[in-house]
């Protein structure tokens, strides 16, 4: 079953990715946008509800704008409230998100199960950073943010880190860009190589489903087969968008 959901403006809601923190939007106007595509993803049979803690949601953003240090990001506000609600609902024992670049990607995932924004508590958080410097800062916000070391960061390929993961994922998230000729493509790599370690209905996230739609055909077609997947939805949220599929 594929599905899509589309806000009115999402095309026209804009951040700047050097102010990561910036209000863009009133935030009942947040809320309403995702609580809207959070339903869309019930009816899809994607999340069992649509229900989500605002307050501790609250806690994880402030945090987060407290503690880390990030360069840039292209996560809106929209879609990290989108990410956190998704792993809050879902809570993954498992999460494994690859391409995190200064872990702020990483964290809107992890954030559900650690820190003060934690409503569930997870096995094991990995993210997944292929540059040494870049995954080494990484580390080091998201040690600011989780001192029990739940949340590792590791610099490494994303396919070989899913590929030898030893338990079942419970939740892949993919922001990893590959060589010049692959680009976004290499999400079809890294979710080849962990196809056989998704668990019954573990969700696979995929940033960028929008603005990165034509690099990206290969895998939204892989993930909308229903041999493949027993559901996907495109969140057009924003102007860089959010495939959401269900195993």
């Amino acid at each position: 079953m594929t599905g899509l959901y589309c806000a009115p403006d999402y095309d026209r809601y804009r951040m700047s990715y050097r102010e990561p923190h910036l209000a863009v939007e009133p935030a009942d106007r947040e809320v309403q946008v995702v609580d809207r595509a959070l339903g869309v993803l019930v009816h899809h049979g994607i999340l069992p509800h649509a229900r989500y803690d605002a307050d501790r949601f609250v806690a994880f953003r402030a945090a987060v704008a407290r503690e880390f240090e990030i360069p840039w990001t292209a996560i809106t506000p929209r879609m990290q409230r989108l990410i956190w609600a998704i792993n809050a609902i879902h809570r993954p024992a498992n999460m494994i998100a690859a391409g995190i670049f200064c872990g702020n990607t990483f964290i809107s995932n992890a954030g559900a199960a650690v820190g003060p924004g934690a409503v569930y508590a997870a096995r094991h958080l990995i993210g997944v950073e292929i540059k040494p410097a870049e995954a080494a800062r990484a580390q080091r916000n998201v040690r600011r943010l989780d001192p029990t070391g739940v949340a590792q960061i590791v610099a490494a390929d994303a396919i070989d880190v899913v590929a030898s993961f030893p338990q079942a994922i419970d939740l892949l998230y993919l922001d990893a860009d590959g060589d010049a000729g692959r680009g976004k493509g290499i999400y079809l790599d890294i979710l080849q190589a962990a196809l056989a370690k998704l668990a019954p209905g573990a969700l696979v996230l995929a940033h960028n489903s929008v603005n990165a739609a034509r690099r990206l055909a290969h895998y939204l077609a892989f993930v909308r087969d229903p041999a493949h997947f027993a559901a996907s939805v495109n969140m057009m949220v924003d102007g860089e968008g959010l495939e959401v599929s269900r195993r």
